[in-house]
């Protein structure tokens, strides 16, 4: 699959800020989200992205926002990605190779995601993703 040329990678920790308004972080997401809409840059996500916004949204909001706001992100313009066998293989290489940095396997799957794809920015309020090298637009 390519990728159109200026996508920008979503993690959780934004998509989180952005849907849930009392996050302290809503403020700055809404703000890049509305400049990348602005200048018509595509997002990605992947599918354990999705399952991990929704568990944390229905843990900290309630289910029936977590739902609402799953399928409204399925019927977005948001490119979702499923994280393949290669993905998982990879990301279990970064977590080896990395293990003082504390990445989570969600955060290592983002990271073999985004290089398979090409994308090298991502928008999230998870400091992982710059010590990995990825720009951060937060």
């Amino acid at each position: 699959m390519d990728v159109p040329r200026g996508t920008v990678f979503v993690d959780t920790s934004f998509l989180f800020a952005l849907t849930v308004s009392r996050d302290q972080s809503n403020p700055a997401a809404r703000s890049v989200y509305d400049a990348i809409s602005r200048a018509r840059r595509p997002i990605l996500t992947t599918n354990f992205v999705l399952v991990e916004l929704h568990s944390l949204i229905t843990n900290r909001v309630a289910a029936a926002v977590a739902t609402r706001v799953l399928f409204q992100l399925e019927a977005s313009d948001a490119i979702i990605v499923r994280v393949s066998e290669e993905d998982e293989a990879h990301a279990g290489a970064i977590l080896r190779q990395y293990t003082d940095k504390g990445f989570s396997l969600q955060d290592a799957t983002s990271f073999a995601v985004m290089e398979r794809m090409g994308i090298d920015t991502a928008l999230s309020f998870d400091r992982h993703f710059a010590q990995y090298r990825w720009t951060v637009l937060d």
